[in-house]
């Protein structure tokens, strides 16, 4: 497969509903993944467009620049793994606050002003944390806990589903 040829195919993935895309044959393994693809540990959309995940080590020479982002890929998924059982670990003595609702999550009543909380803030049962627009209307939503936070666990204007996570909070 030429590299015009997977240009080509690139572009025809981004005017479909295609999520994503494998093709194999011989030492050429293309993965392509499209606009609507949905990552699975995060829930949110991939909207950058199309982009390329793997090519063969072992490609043509007019497919020689692509080749070196193979190896880089397979390291960095790796150590993931090893690395989060210690993660939750951590984690299991915080307690979550949780998204009443489904909705767009905003850290801060507009652009202009500043996050309602951020790490290392101490909040207090009932002080307001963030915003959750849905169907237009914008809900300010409190906290049911008081302590520290330590982790925020959502990007601002990123679509939330109901009780997913937000934050978690130290409560010692």
């Amino acid at each position: 497969m030429s590299f015009k040829e997977i240009q080509e195919l690139i572009k025809l993935i981004a005017k479909t509903e295609l999520s994503e895309f494998k093709y194999e044959k011989g030492d050429v393994k293309v993965h392509v993944r499209g606009k609507s693809y949905v990552t699975k540990n995060v829930g949110a959309q991939n909207s950058s467009g199309p982009s390329i995940i793997s090519v063969p080590a072992a490609a043509p020479s007019y497919q020689s620049a692509p080749a070196p982002a193979a190896p880089a890929t397979a390291p960095v998924a790796a150590p993931a793994p090893a690395a989060a059982p210690a993660a939750a670990n951590d984690e299991s003595k915080y307690v979550e606050v949780r998204s009443p609702m489904i909705g767009t999550f905003y850290r801060s009543p507009s652009p202009e002003k500043g996050p309602y909380v951020k790490v290392g803030d101490t909040i207090s049962k009932g002080d307001t944390v963030c915003i959750v627009e849905a169907m237009k209307l914008f809900n300010e939503i409190e906290t049911e806990v008081s302590g520290k936070i330590v982790k925020m666990l959502v990007e601002d204007a990123q679509p939330i589903e109901y009780d997913q996570p937000l934050f978690l909070v130290d409560p010692s």
